[in-house]
């Protein structure tokens, strides 16, 4: 796998831990408001720097005590088939780990989850229609699998969250009300996020205008009856 940043702390990547975040290169979506483009296409994380392993586990170790979780993200961090191994050497000096996912690898996730090697999932919901979905999938990827990812989160084997960052010309508030049909249930924690028009994959939604907060507050209060938790989540 390709380690491609780190972040040394965070106080809001990890609900109620202080933890860092180790970014993996690689992606199987092409979202094209996606604003972690050195991550996602091929050309440009060749040119990204790159950590050894050994220059992570170095950090975790002299952080130990100070540092609660690391939060596993990408990219699509599930791509990587050494992924679990990596996990376990992280768990093994004694952190939680909280992993940020597209569910599009629900035989990797489930894995993960039944052998207690993440504690926390956060998965990133895109859309509600299925050839929006396909329209950003790589090929080989399927809306049964995110469908399923959805479905054995909900089983509660695992704490989690849904979330979804709301962007104009790809969302509206009729959506969202589809969104909260499919995933939502009594156990379920479930944020919106604001767009930020950042160097994005395709550079035209850098020119779009994030929705105001009080239109995306309207949208959380909507749909709220639907799930545990609902709420606006700073970018």
């Amino acid at each position: 796998m390709i380690i491609a940043g780190l972040q040394k702390t965070t106080l809001i990547d990890y609900p109620g831990k202080i933890a860092c975040v180790v970014f993996l290169a690689g992606c199987n979506f092409r979202c094209s408001w996606c604003y972690s483009a050195e991550l996602v296409l091929p050309e440009r994380i060749m040119k990204q720097p790159r950590l050894k392993e050994e220059e992570i586990f170095d950090f975790l170790r002299k952080r130990k005590g100070m540092l609660e979780g690391v939060v596993i993200c990408g990219g699509e961090p599930t791509i990587n088939k050494d992924l679990p191994q990596l996990i376990q050497k992280i768990k093994n000096l004694g952190y939680s780990v909280k992993l940020d996912t597209n569910g599009s690898n629900p035989k990797m996730l489930k894995s993960l989850v039944e052998t207690n090697l993440v504690d926390y999932v956060a998965m990133d919901i895109k859309m509600n229609s299925r050839k929006e979905y396909e329209d950003i999938m790589i090929e080989g990827v399927k809306l049964a699998d995110i469908k399923e990812s959805v479905e054995f989160l909900k089983r509660g084997a695992v704490d989690f969250e849904f979330r979804t960052t709301v962007v104009p010309g790809i969302h509206s508030k009729e959506e969202f009300l589809e969104i909260a049909k499919w995933i939502g249930g009594q156990n379920v924690k479930y944020y919106l996020q604001s767009f930020v028009p950042l160097k994005t994959i395709d550079p035209e939604f850098e020119k779009v205008k994030p929705f105001p907060k009080e239109f995306l507050e309207e949208i959380v209060k909507e749909i709220a009856p639907h799930f545990k938790i609902c709420q606006l989540r700073n970018s």
